[in-house]
């Protein structure tokens, strides 16, 4: 029983009566148990969380994230940009449009004035009694009448010896004339007026046959 005793003892203690995986008396550490419990937890605090890190830089999926995102948002600015500027012309030709047609439906109230103005003009220099200061007075409301007109952009036009356009001439009639080549303007009875390219009233015109 004694051998037993003394044999159960040295399995618990180490050499000269210690722990096991403690000192000796001489200061050497004895080795502990590959399974001792606190060897294993030790072990994973310290080999968790430089396997995690290493993880994150070696494969990190989100590393292009905020270049994307920043290209992302680049685009759409300059998408934008464009959509304005798009809008910004397109207003801009409207409100020319509009400007053009309010200035188109004045110049028709005003040119039946003006028409017979021009008339009255005719009429005073073949009349013999008329006052020539009346007729001067008469030509310069025309004038002035004419230019109001210019300065609101609308031109008027229609000569005789041009060549006749459908687009911007009414034929009031066709007739052989001697000296004219056929399909000329041979005599303008009312000027045409036209803005911005755009005909407010067409000449009306005799064409040469």
């Amino acid at each position: 029983m004694g051998d037993i005793d003394a044999r159960a003892e040295d399995s618990v203690l180490g050499p000269a009566g210690t722990p096991n995986g403690e000192r000796a008396s001489n200061g050497e550490r004895q080795p502990k148990s590959s399974c001792d419990p606190e060897d294993t937890f030790a072990d994973a605090a310290v080999s968790g969380p430089e396997q995690v890190a290493t993880g994150q830089a070696d494969g990190d999926p989100d590393e292009g994230a905020p270049r994307s995102g920043a290209d992302e948002y680049l685009a759409l600015a300059q998408r934008t940009q464009a959509d304005f500027e798009n809008y910004r012309k397109r207003m801009a030709r409207e409100v020319d449009s509009a400007k053009a047609r309010g200035v188109a439906r004045l110049a028709k109230e005003l040119l039946p004035a003006l028409d017979n103005l021009e008339r009255a003009l005719t009429a005073a220099q073949t009349a013999a009694a008329v006052d020539a200061q009346l007729i001067e007075g008469l030509r310069l409301v025309q004038r002035e009448l004419v230019a109001a007109l210019e300065r609101a952009g609308i031109e008027r036009y229609g000569e005789s010896g041009e060549a006749f356009d459908p687009a911007l001439h009414e034929a009031v009639a066709h007739q052989p004339v001697d000296g004219a080549e056929p399909g000329a303007v041979v005599e303008v009875y009312q000027p045409g007026y036209r803005i911005a390219g755009a005909v407010i009233r067409p000449a009306r015109v005799l064409v040469a046959a």
